[in-house]
């Protein structure tokens, strides 16, 4: 089921009106409207803050839409999960990617969001580690084999997890 229709169906199972989920959402009318027709495919910003007016777990709006070429062809999605995860190897790439794609898939913003926060807890770790001997390579190793084991994680459709993450990025 596509996002909008969804937000819609739990909208009237509340009993709320459009206006009155567009005001305790904190977004405009002609906004929730859009979304709840598909003219629009809503920010991740925005899926948070309709999910907490309706009291509802943000995942189950996360996920059900993403952009037009990615509902033509799924693959390509995932194709870009696993391209942003092994991308994290290098801040560049990942960050590239989590730019253009995130508005038009919210997996996108999300992962992207985690990716490169990881990406710079790890930096910021490394960088003073440079004054003892051997620390960097095993940060570095530690680095890589989370980085390989978060890719296959979402190859294979399975919940990844970065430790050490220091939040910078929102999704």
């Amino acid at each position: 089921m596509l996002t909008g229709k969804k937000i819609k169906e739990i909208r009237i199972k509340c009993g709320m009106t459009q206006q009155e989920l567009a005001e305790k959402a904190k977004i405009n009318l002609r906004t929730l409207q859009r979304i709840e027709n598909g003219e629009v495919i809503p920010r991740s910003f925005t899926l948070k803050e309709i999910a907490k007016a309706l009291n509802i777990e943000e995942q189950v709006l996360f996920g059900q839409e993403a952009n037009r070429e990615t509902q033509e062809n799924p693959r390509r999605g995932k194709t870009l999960l696993v391209w942003l995860h092994l991308s994290s190897l290098i801040l560049l790439p990942a960050l590239l990617i989590w730019l253009f794609e995130r508005g038009q898939n919210p997996d996108v913003g999300r992962h992207g969001a985690d990716v490169i926060n990881f990406q710079l807890s790890m930096l910021a770790i490394l960088l003073p580690s440079l004054f003892f001997e051997g620390l960097p390579q095993v940060i570095s190793l530690f680095t890589v084999i989370v980085v390989l084991v978060n890719t296959i994680k979402v190859i294979k459709g399975k919940p990844y997890h970065y430790p050490l993450n220091i939040t910078i990025l929102k999704a």
